[in-house]
């Protein structure tokens, strides 16, 4: 085999955003010879993550990625974006993490003879999270910190407040990501950031509330409703800005609870205290980690509801999205909830997507699951759950209807009335 003449070529360019689909070709190989595909990245914390597959050349020494099948690996049968999505950490229970959206992420690809281990080709794609012309601003003004996305081109645009983080700290991503299309997105930390407090003993609504003033008070943001994503913890927060603060028109919940969880939230003279935690109800896996799924109580039962947010309140539309296979708590169960007691009083704003066998953190496309990691409020490494093919196929899907949701949602006509 005459290795000169082997090529790998990455469609339609080896430069392109983090959410885009690529093509991956090796050409010039010995026509039906084996070559294994690998993906190698290093994060922004020095973890290293890998996924490789099996494939077979056709009758022109072709492999493309996007039509042949995976004979084994890291996944099986044909999956464009399976060297990607598919990537598992070399330190287990480590997830992906980008701090800064400025500089790409870079994925080395290699095709390898599945023979004598030999390299025949290889190539580094640059994963990008801001179009051209894009602005990246940090924000310091008076208590609020984060970071402000604003997309080129003419605006005014909808305005997005990004709660997408992760113990609370500040993640760009999908903030960034979410700004190339057509959005301004304000990137908010609300702990463990710059001089954030790392373990707050409460936190105040009136912080939030800031926050959606300054970004409607942005030139680049029309009006009149704000939209929030949230994930997590975070969802809470959301779900009680959506009916205490005004101008929230959307809101989209991922996998939040329905009640108040692991801090004190506090609105003026109110307390909404935390749910208290089962401890009894914690578990082992069979691998030796913790499982907390079935930690928190049903937050309707009469000694929980000073913890249940009064959604029924919000006049807002929002977007639940649920895995039913998220080992952080029973999301399901939350959002059934919570469409409940919107409908018990007679409000039908709001869709439950459900995702079968997807994990506890749904992020942008392509970005591997973390099926297990360190938990801050359990102080241990925890199950998260999620199989890597039907999540990844759940975060596609969701990216889309989020998107939709939003546009549907934050244009002038419509109206908050929450």
């Amino acid at each position: 085999m005459a290795y000169s003449q082997i090529r790998l070529k990455i469609l339609p360019s080896v430069r392109c955003l983090f959410d885009k689909l690529v093509q991956v070709r090796v050409e010039g190989l010995t026509p039906h010879k084996q070559v294994q595909l690998r993906s190698r990245l290093v994060d922004d914390r020095g973890r290293v993550f890998k996924a490789s597959a099996l494939y077979k050349a056709n009758e022109t020494g072709q492999v493309d990625v996007c039509r042949a099948p995976s004979l084994g690996g890291s996944y099986t049968g044909v999956e464009p974006m399976g060297l990607f999505w598919a990537m598992a950490p070399e330190i287990p229970h480590s997830k992906l993490l980008k701090k800064n959206v400025l500089s790409p992420t870079l994925v080395d690809i290699e095709a390898m003879s599945a023979e004598t281990g030999e390299l025949l080709a290889s190539e580094t794609i640059e994963r990008g999270y801001m179009t051209e012309g894009m602005k990246r601003i940090p924000v310091q003004e008076g208590r609020i910190r984060g970071v402000l996305f604003i997309p080129p081109g003419e605006g005014p645009f909808p305005g997005i407040v990004d709660l997408y983080t992760f113990g609370g700290r500040l993640t760009e991503p999908t903030a960034s990501l979410l700004a190339n299309k057509g959005f301004v997105v304000l990137a908010l930390a609300y702990m463990g950031y710059e001089d954030l407090p790392t373990k707050p003993k409460k936190l105040d609504l009136e912080y939030f509330d800031e926050a959606v003033t300054y970004l409607r008070r942005q030139p680049e943001v029309k009006g009149p409703g704000i939209g929030i994503i949230s994930i997590s913890h975070s969802g809470g927060l959301a779900l009680s800005m959506s009916y205490f603060l005004s101008g929230i028109s959307a809101t989209v919940c991922i996998n939040g609870c329905n009640a108040n969880t692991a801090i004190p939230l506090h609105y003026k003279d109110l307390i909404i205290p935390p749910l208290t935690l089962v401890l009894k109800n914690i578990l082992f896996t069979d691998s030796g980690l913790l499982y907390v799924c079935n930690c928190l109580p049903d937050p309707s039962l009469e000694n929980n509801r000073a913890s249940q947010f009064p959604i029924e309140r919000a006049s807002c539309h929002f977007l639940f999205a649920v895995s039913e296979d998220d080992h952080n708590w029973n999301s399901v169960f939350f959002a059934n909830q919570a469409a409940a007691t919107l409908r018990s009083h007679g409000k039908e704003s709001f869709q439950v997507v459900t995702y079968p066998k997807a994990g506890h953190f749904l992020e942008v496309p392509y970005m591997p699951n973390c099926p297990s990691g360190f938990h801050a409020a359990v102080g241990s490494e925890v199950s998260f759950g999620g199989e890597p093919k039907a999540h990844s196929e759940a975060q596609l899907d969701l990216w889309e209807r989020v998107q939709q949701f939003f546009k549907s949602h934050l244009d002038n006509k419509s109206r908050p009335t929450c």
